[in-house]
């Protein structure tokens, strides 16, 4: 019991936090509960069984207690239809289509609102929306654009923390492709509907929709929330360094950057693709049939050499790295000392992992020189490999000698044990 005894501290506040937990379970089901019972707007649509269409008991609306009146106004006191639905009670009915990004901003585009409810939440989501496509789309008549129930529903909005919601990070791309992927409703704006068949074989859609690796990114992430819009030429590579550090800050400072720039060629996208992107191998450096840097460098030029000469330099130290990694397997095998072995394999591996990342630098001489520093590692782990094994060979050369000695002697007495016996 000893050693729980430093942890014997966290007992009252870990029961405290149970308790609040329970106790707000249970007023917020009491509260939905009196919802059900006294909100004349539910209680008269539960009985004449007309609920909107795909309503829910689990909307995040109702579990903090806002019912009908609160989107929709009126007096939901009353039982009487025309009191209830008054226009003088605050009764606004359903919103058409332009009204809506106002309607829901109500609550939550003022901060005194929603700061009872989600203090640390955003309020500046319908000015956002109208700097979106969807946004100035709608302002300018067209009602086949996206609005906020497009994305979040109207009657069974939940957080965006539950996998059930539309707006769940690995429900995004579904909800997204609501829309942008019908061909036929996306007919009249010309553009492309099999984003999400591409997003999902790419190396992003695998780890979200596959892997459930919710920290990878979705539609949102690259797009904007409620301000999507296509990133332009000059956010491109912006978009992708909010992960890709290092590589939009290596891209960032090179020549190539701003020739891009003034052709109007998106940065990462040029070589990476949008809604495709492959996971990255070696070979897309250099000039075979699978790089991507012969689409622009015809062989002879600058470029073209410098891509060769990186891919031979990536493939070197690769090549280094793989025969050690394969010979520390027999150092292992045979049970021998390999802790300064792996060290020395660790950093020439994270040399390998900053070359690879050089390579946005399209610096010749910054990559051979991180290549040398991983090759000199990986020859020295196989140095140390080479050692361990030739000696462990002769400790087990001396073992085989010293073991036929003893054999010998062993045999040696032993007929010296029968001669003196028969001598007796």
């Amino acid at each position: 019991m000893g050693k729980f005894k430093k942890f014997r501290y966290l007992i009252p506040a870990f029961t405290f936090y149970l308790t609040t937990l329970i106790f707000l379970q249970i007023a917020m089901g009491q509260q939905e509960h009196k919802l059900f019972e006294e909100d004349q707007c539910i209680v008269c649509h539960t009985e004449e069984d007309i609920l909107p269409e795909n309503f829910s008991e689990n909307d995040i609306h109702l579990q903090v207690g806002l019912s009908c009146a609160g989107c929709h106004g009126g007096d939901p006191a009353s039982d009487d239809m025309d009191e209830s639905m008054d226009p003088e009670s605050g009764f606004v009915g359903v919103p058409s289509k332009d009204e809506i990004p106002r309607f829901c901003g109500k609550c939550h585009s003022d901060i005194n609102t929603m700061r009872q409810f989600q203090p640390r939440i955003s309020t500046d989501q319908v000015e956002q929306y109208y700097t979106s496509v969807h946004g100035k789309k709608l302002l300018s008549g067209d009602e086949k654009v996206a609005d906020c129930t497009s994305c979040h529903s109207s009657h069974e909005i939940l957080p965006a923390s539950d996998p059930r919601s539309t707006t769940y990070a690995e429900n995004i791309p579904a909800t997204c492709n609501h829309c942008h992927g019908d061909t036929e409703y996306m007919k009249k704006y010309g553009i492309a509907t099999n984003q999400y068949e591409e997003f999902k074989e790419s190396v992003h859609g695998i780890a979200l929709l596959d892997n459930h690796d919710t920290g990878s990114p979705a539609c949102n992430d690259c797009h904007g929330n409620h301000g999507a819009t296509p990133p332009g030429v000059a956010s491109v590579s912006h978009v992708c360094g909010i992960c890709h550090v290092n590589n939009l800050e290596y891209f960032s400072e090179t020549r190539m950057a701003e020739e891009f720039q003034k052709q109007g060629i998106h940065g990462c996208e040029e070589c990476h693709g949008n809604h495709a992107v492959n996971k990255t191998f070696d070979k897309m450096v250099g000039v075979g049939a699978q790089s991507v840097c012969i689409d622009c460098h015809e062989k002879g030029d600058t470029g073209y050499n410098v891509a060769k000469n990186m891919y031979l330099q990536i493939e070197n130290l690769v090549s280094r790295y793989d025969s050690a990694s394969v010979k520390l397997e027999e150092v292992q095998k045979r049970g021998m000392d390999d802790v300064e072995i792996s060290y020395l394999l660790q950093e020439a591996n994270q040399n390998l992992i900053k070359t690879r990342t050089l390579v946005h630098t399209f610096d010749l001489g910054k990559v051979s020189s991180e290549t040398e520093k991983g090759i000199q590692k990986a020859d020295q782990a196989i140095g140390l490999i080479t050692k361990e094994i030739r000696d462990f060979n002769v400790r087990r050369r001396g073992f085989g000698i010293a073991t036929v000695f003893i054999t010998i002697l062993v045999i040696a007495l032993f007929f010296k044990i029968r001669e003196i016996e028969k001598k007796e």
